[in-house]
């Protein structure tokens, strides 16, 4: 039991600097966002899958999981929201920055949809 425990403790502690110590950014144009992600996201069929993402300058992107799901859509502004829409799901999306990582992460707004949060770390 104590194994268990202090398991779950290592577990809290590995993934404490992914949710929630990490700073957020406060995004004033989406061309912050243009470059190449990769990740994961979250699927309610298949679980957690490797993603990649292909962010333009003008907010476009392109994204796909390594079981070959894609997807196409647009990160915007809307009162001062960094929000996107896609082909699949549309919702809120934040960047955060922590120890030298710049996470981007979708949360969309039905979270019932085939495709749920997508979480990818800026490519250097």
């Amino acid at each position: 039991m104590r194994l268990c425990q202090a398991f779950v403790l290592a577990v809290v502690l590995a993934l404490s600097p992914l949710y929630g110590f990490a700073e957020e950014k406060k995004v004033s144009d989406v061309k912050e966002l243009a470059g190449s992600w990769t990740g994961w996201v979250t699927t309610r069929d298949q679980g957690d899958e490797r993603g990649t993402l292909t962010v333009m300058p003008d907010g476009s992107y392109k994204a796909a999981t390594i079981n070959g799901s894609t997807t196409e859509g647009q990160f915007y502004l809307q009162n001062g929201k960094l929000m996107y829409r896609s082909s699949r799901t549309t919702g809120a999306a934040k960047l955060t920055e922590d120890k030298g990582r710049t996470t981007l992460t979708q949360i969309p707004d039905d979270p019932n949809f085939r495709t749920g949060t997508g979480r990818y770390e800026r490519v250097k």
